[in-house]
């Protein structure tokens, strides 16, 4: 079965390397409290480039930490 080790593998390291990424986005890249994004209008709040990329690279790693975890549950049910 060496399909299924490539795939434990392959989803432990996107499990893991998404997981850091993850909380350096959270650490990061987090907008600060004392910032210019007071000046946005909550409504074009996606205007703001740094709330913008932050939330696109947390979204980004989210979905990998997913993926990881489900990828690691279908090799084990399998």
């Amino acid at each position: 079965m060496p399909w299924k080790i490539g795939l434990i593998l392959f989803a432990g390291t996107l499990f893991c390397v998404s997981a850091v990424g993850f909380l350096i986005v959270k650490i990061a890249l987090r907008p600060k409290d004392g910032g210019d994004l007071d000046d946005y209008h909550y409504e074009f709040e996606d205007h703001c480039p740094d709330l913008t990329r932050y939330e696109k690279w947390s979204r980004l790693t989210f979905i990998g930490v997913i993926t990881g975890m489900l990828l690691l549950f279908l090799t084990a049910v399998l």
